[in-house]
């Protein structure tokens, strides 16, 4: 199906494609998860009553949860396992169990939680890190997706497809599981770096001077536990202020952590789930984009918004295999609001990112260091109808001969969303100079039903042989693709 899209002149019209694919949210993607209480003491009941009852009802309890549960999840009696263990300090001391009990016992504190219950949309799309074993023309890439679901709680997920040389778009169908990495439990952190962090906090007081030279000049977080716990007992009785840094203080290294899949995993079965306190209620729209290092080496960023339930944070990611992540706070006064899209190369020797620091305009913001932003430019502002009462951007700025193509979304009037586009200057992206008149997409009627209604969005696109590939999330409740020629998309630009 074809879009006309009339623009100033009746000759400069746009064909967008959309295309008949569409990734609807399948409730039956389960992942396992810990059940936690609301209090020790409730936990602490449960474990008794399992423990009271005799064995041969604990084998049947155990035989009905493998058979109900055991095809659902990868390795699901090594989840119960790790489970128990969590639990394990309810029990008396020196209470031996068979392996039968420890397992049930690690069934009544697991969950199941329904990933795509409620939404799967907002795709960021890049290349594939394995580009073997194709045909010629043709590109295998990764989709991220925000997967939505009971209590409103976001996580990011992944498929895994192809572009051909006509530029039609498969999708790898997915693996029925689904499954958390492991955290790193030895991470390692850099004085220097994490001492800077500190300072932006204003966290880098007497306390914690006294905290770094206890460490190396490389550190772990328990390292770090050791050294904040030695610094609290020196105090004999510290106030309330020092017990908050010291609290503060091990929540930034908690939120800079690190972690790896199995490397057995399907990239369809893995999940990025909220794992921090500042993620607890999401870990959203996560943008995309493989960088160009200028040793020629490459590594996979994405910015991403978490969400506590109550304030936004900015934060980051870096992967090279999709298999290990890291995930890192932002710091710097231009790390406010959503919507930050890195660009995919330094631009004279500077890391350059847009964001949207008022909630309104378009910024472009430089720095030397990928974990802070300190200032910030005005580049673009609402000008049309359809943009305004805001602008954003729709992922990562594009490179190309003409310049840096961002794909950007306009609200307006009853909050609707469409996406737009305009063009960077390539050696100096605070210039605009191109802009489209119209948007791109706009919600059509099979596009304006779902979670919040009328909203065209996307977190990242690509360009492959000569035509724009845009996902797009309809409605913030499924995802379908649109392609475009780039030639037309920039002749069509004021």
């Amino acid at each position: 199906m074809s879009q006309l899209l009339s623009l100033d002149h009746p000759m400069k019209t746009i064909n967008l494609k959309r295309t008949n694919l569409t990734l609807q949210p399948d409730r039956t993607r389960v992942l396992a998860r810990p059940f936690r209480l609301m209090s020790d003491q409730r936990s602490v009941k449960i474990c008794a009553r399992v423990m009271a009852l005799p064995e041969s009802e604990v084998h049947a309890l155990l035989e009905q949860v493998l058979a109900e549960f055991g095809e659902r999840h990868p390795r699901v009696r090594e989840f119960l396992r790790r489970q128990f263990d969590e639990v394990r300090p309810y029990l008396l001391n020196g209470q031996r169990l068979s392996e039968d009990r420890e397992l049930l016992l690690g069934g009544y504190f697991t969950h199941e939680f329904s990933l795509e219950a409620a939404a799967l949309f907002n795709p960021s799309i890049v290349p594939h890190p394995d580009q073997s074993d194709l045909p010629p023309g043709s590109l295998r890439f990764i989709l991220s997706l925000r997967a939505t679901a009971e209590g409103h709680v976001s996580s990011i997920t992944f498929r895994t497809g192809l572009l051909d040389t006509n530029n039609n778009i498969s999708i790898d169908t997915p693996t029925r599981y689904s499954l958390e990495p492991m955290q790193v439990s030895n991470a390692i952190y850099e004085k220097r770096l994490f001492e800077r962090k500190l300072q932006e906090l204003n966290l880098a007081g007497g306390f914690n001077q006294q905290v770094l030279k206890c460490l190396g000049d490389t550190f772990t977080l328990e390292d770090l536990r050791t050294c904040v716990s030695l610094e609290v007992q020196r105090l004999h009785v510290p106030d309330k202020e020092t017990n908050t840094i010291a609290r503060e203080t091990l929540m930034l290294a908690q939120s800079n952590y690190e972690v790896q899949f199995a490397p057995d995993s399907r990239l369809s079965e893995r999940v990025l789930f909220p794992a921090t306190p500042s993620q607890s209620n999401g870990i959203e729209d996560a943008r995309f984009v493989l960088f160009q290092h200028e040793d020629g080496t490459r590594t996979y960023y994405a910015t991403y918004t978490a969400y506590d339930g109550k304030m936004i944070l900015p934060q980051f990611l870096e992967t090279s295999d999709f298999l290990h992540f890291k995930f890192i706070t932002l710091n710097g006064p231009a790390v406010e609001n959503k919507g930050m899209a890195l660009f995919p190369r330094k631009i004279k020797g500077r890391y350059a990112m847009l964001g949207r620091q008022d909630a309104e305009n378009i910024y472009v913001m430089f720095s030397d260091h990928l974990h802070f932003w300190h200032t910030m430019q005005l580049v673009l502002e609402p000008s049309f109808p359809w943009e305004f009462i805001q602008l954003g951007n729709c992922g990562s700025p594009i490179e190309t001969g003409a310049g840096w193509l961002v794909i950007s979304h306009g609200v307006g009037p009853m909050r609707k969303y469409c996406i737009g586009a305009f063009l960077l200057d390539l050696d100096d992206p605070t210039k605009v100079i191109g802009r489209l008149r119209e948007p791109l997409i706009k919600p059509n009627k099979d596009e304006r039903e779902g979670y919040v209604p009328n909203v065209v969005y996307s977190c990242g696109s690509l360009l492959h042989g000569g035509q724009l590939i845009i996902p797009y999330g309809m409605s913030d409740y499924a995802t379908t693709f649109a392609t475009v020629p780039l030639g037309e998309v920039l002749a069509a630009m004021e």
